[in-house]
């Protein structure tokens, strides 16, 4: 059953995938003057910044999610159902997260739903961590 675990982290790097594919396009005006309106400009300028930082947000708490996910898919005896439900959590929350940060300039409100990621992630460890140490 650990296996499951494959298809959040597996949606987890389509969604960074499809985040790569969007700051493309975001950047086509500038880099291509693909898409520019008639005085050359990006209509889409100000998500630009915001899709970066969202990419490169994606790179830091996440990778705690992928170690734990591949630790417990390499040692099936470990994995218990609570950790695929935490999984599932943290994707939800990411989404959330890239849509508020690429959508709004409300940081609050983001760093709830990051705190949704967090929390997801850290009782994951936590959990290993009871089950190893006992």
């Amino acid at each position: 059953m650990s296996n499951l675990l494959f298809l959040p982290v597996l949606f987890q790097i389509s969604w960074v995938a499809m985040l790569y594919v969007l700051l493309t396009v975001l950047r086509a005006p500038k880099v291509w003057g693909i898409g520019a309106n008639l005085e050359g400009n990006n209509p889409l300028a100000k998500f630009e910044p915001r899709v970066s930082a969202n990419l490169t947000n994606q790179f830091e708490w996440p990778v705690l999610f992928y170690s734990i996910c591949t630790l417990l898919i390499a040692r099936p005896e470990l994995y218990k159902s609570i950790y695929l439900w935490l999984a599932w959590l943290f994707i939800i929350g990411r989404i959330l997260h890239s849509g508020v940060q690429i959508f709004t300039a409300n940081i609050r409100f983001r760093g709830l739903i990051f705190t949704i990621n967090f929390i997801a992630v850290l009782f994951m460890w936590f959990f290993l961590g009871l089950d190893i140490l006992a």
